[in-house]
This record gives structure tokens, sequence and C-alpha cells, in this order.
């Protein structure tokens, strides 16, 4: 029996390609042979990590398919030509509201993936979700064949890497370093995370925020973040590093007072868990999933009013005791997301699946 893995795009660095990648070897373990297969590889990745996915051929009935789902593709709607069992990974797709005013390609995208979800309906026979919100999300739009809850498989031992040396010695200067992690994108609403800033800063002029993330596809959407930041006079202490090496986003959370979240949309949010293996206390809006991923861990905002956020910033960073309080409430909620446990919690689920031990919602 094989168990093969398949997904439109496995990039390098991001949460989905680390997720399948680690699966691959979490498959393996259990001896059963497997590989992933994608139309598009990214170029970083070693070679073998993966075949081109119109060379996936020959799958038998008993054989089992496990198809990733974050985004719009055609793909989705060539996998009924499968006849063997197949299990869908449920990353969450942004709903397309939150791009219609800064990008067509994006929009077009998500709705896609939207329309990918629905078809897939009555055509997978299992499906895990990175979050109970995401198991949430396919019970509304109608799925009724088995769901389980298993978070994103994380290798943590990459993040022990050492962080890049310049930027730690330039942003230990003293003041206070507020970070937030994540592509820059309308969902995760960085002007938010702007507006608690620039109240916090009358707080503490001593500090300054730190968007970390890519901006490709939503360049727009950066420049008008960065306008935003310029007209409220803080523009000089919001940094934009952009698209940079691994090194360097370790060294932003080393340097890391706080890490503050003002997202509407997440499937999971793999940058809160980062957060917590780096000791930074969290501070986020209490929306999508992140409730499911903090497991009552963080501080979690009730609404995103910005200074309402500014203040509880200010009462983390400037209070010792709630802080360490903060922190080793995170610090047992990572142990939930050990690789060991992730691992072992995808194994029982996948050997109940082929065991046929899954019930329907």
């Amino acid at each position: 029996m094989r168990v093969v893995q398949l997904l439109p795009t496995l990039s390098f660095g991001d949460a989905i390609g680390n997720d399948t990648i680690a699966l691959k070897g979490a498959i393996k373990e259990m001896g059963y042979n497997t590989e992933i297969y994608t139309e598009n590889i990214d170029k970083r990745l070693p070679d073998g990590i993966a075949k081109k996915a119109d060379k996936l051929r020959d799958l038998k009935k008993d054989d089992i398919l496990i198809y990733h789902k974050s985004t719009g593709t055609d793909l989705t709607f060539k996998l009924d030509r499968f006849k063997c069992r197949i299990i869908m990974v449920y990353h969450n797709i942004t709903p397309p509201e939150f791009f219609r005013s800064y990008s067509i390609p994006a929009t077009q995208l998500t709705e896609l993936g939207y329309k990918g979800v629905d078809f897939l309906r009555d055509k997978v026979d299992y499906v895990m979700a990175d979050s109970a919100f995401n198991k949430g999300e396919l019970v509304k739009r109608g799925y009724t064949c088995p769901i389980d809850v298993r978070p994103i498989l994380i290798k943590f031992e990459d993040y022990r890497q050492a962080p890049d040396e310049a930027t730690v010695k330039k942003f230990s200067d003293g003041k206070k370093n507020l970070v937030f992690v994540g592509r820059i994108a309308p969902n995760k609403k960085q002007e938010n995370v702007i507006k608690a800033f620039y109240c916090y800063k009358k707080l503490n002029p001593e500090s300054r925020l730190i968007l970390v993330g890519s901006a490709r596809g939503m360049e727009n959407y950066q420049e008008r973040l960065m306008k935003y930041a310029r007209a409220l006079g803080i523009g000089d202490d919001v940094i934009f590093p952009g698209h940079i090496k691994f090194s360097e986003i370790l060294a932003y959370y080393h340097v890391a007072d706080a890490f503050v979240c003002m997202s509407e949309h997440e499937g999971f949010c793999v940058p809160l868990v980062e957060a917590m293996f780096f000791d930074i206390p969290i501070i986020a809006y209490d929306t999508s999933a992140i409730s499911d991923t903090l497991g009552g861990s963080g501080v979690l905002l009730d609404n995103n009013d910005p200074v309402f956020a500014a203040e509880v910033i200010n009462r983390v960073l400037t209070d010792e005791k709630l802080r360490e309080s903060i922190i080793e409430g995170q610090r047992r909620r990572l142990e939930d997301f050990s690789y060991e446990r992730v691992r072992d919690v995808f194994a029982k689920e996948l050997k109940g699946f082929i065991e046929g031990r899954k019930d329907s919602v």
C-alpha cells in the first residue's frame, strides 16, 4: 500500500511545505511507501524531495492520497480521477473579501479555492484539519466525512540555528521591539498592529514595530501601510524587513520583546507557536483559529481597539511577574506542539483511517 501526498506547490520555508515534508518522514517511519507530488517545486529544496504531479499514476484502490488544500488550483478538480482513498489536510483558505481592494488575482485565486473546497465535499473520505476553526468551517460547508484536528507538524530544531548577528546587534539598542511575523496581507491586518503601536509609543517613545514578512503580490497593500505609518508620524520606527533569510527571521524573534497579532483570519498561525518557542509574550486579537492555537496561553484581546491593545502591551512589558506568568503558560502550550506528540497524533489518526475506525461527522 502506498501513502502519497499531493499539493500544487511545495515551497521552501513555508508552514505547509514544512508540514508536508515532515509528514513524509512520519509516513516512512510507519513503514509505508511514500512520495510527495507537486506541480511546482521550489528550487531551494533538496533534489529528490518531491516529484512532479503528472508523474503520479497507478494508484490502486487500497492506496491513500493525502491532498493538502490551502489555495485555489485546478489540481483540486482533477482529484476525482484517482480511484484510491483520499484524505484532505485542510489548512484553510483566506476569504476573498480581504483581497478585493488590493488584488484581482488574489481575489480570484481564493474564490477558486473555496469552489475547490465545495467540489471536494463528497469526494474525500477523511479530513485532517489544522484547527477546530478549520473543522468548523468544513462542517458549515456541508462536509459529513470524518474530520479530526491535527496541528501542523513543526521541526523545532530548525529554530535552534544561529540568528543573523548583524540584525541582532542592530536592534539590541535598548528600545522595546514589538514584532509581528506573517506575510504582508490584508487579512493579517498589519494596519491594526500599526495603530496599536502608535498608541503604545505614546506610553513608551523608546520603541519600534517590526513587521516581518514578504509583500510579494501585495506591494500596494504594503505601500498603503507605509504611508499610514508616515502619516501617523511613526514611519521611521515601523520596520518592513521584506523577504529575508531564515537567519534574519530568527534574529527578529531573538530581539522581540512582545509578539503582537491583530490578524482577522488564520487557519492555524505558525508564528504564534514560533513566538512560544522563543519565550516572547503574545498579545493577539481573538479571531478565527487564534484561540485554538494559543490554547489558553498568551493574552487574547476580545476587541481590536488600539488604545486597549497598547495598554495591554505596556502592562505585559512593565509587569515582570505577569510577563513570566504568560511565558510559563506558553511553554506549557508549546509542549502540545512537540514534533513527537504531533507525529504520534498523525500516525494514530492515519492508522485509524486505514483500519476503518473513523466515524462521520
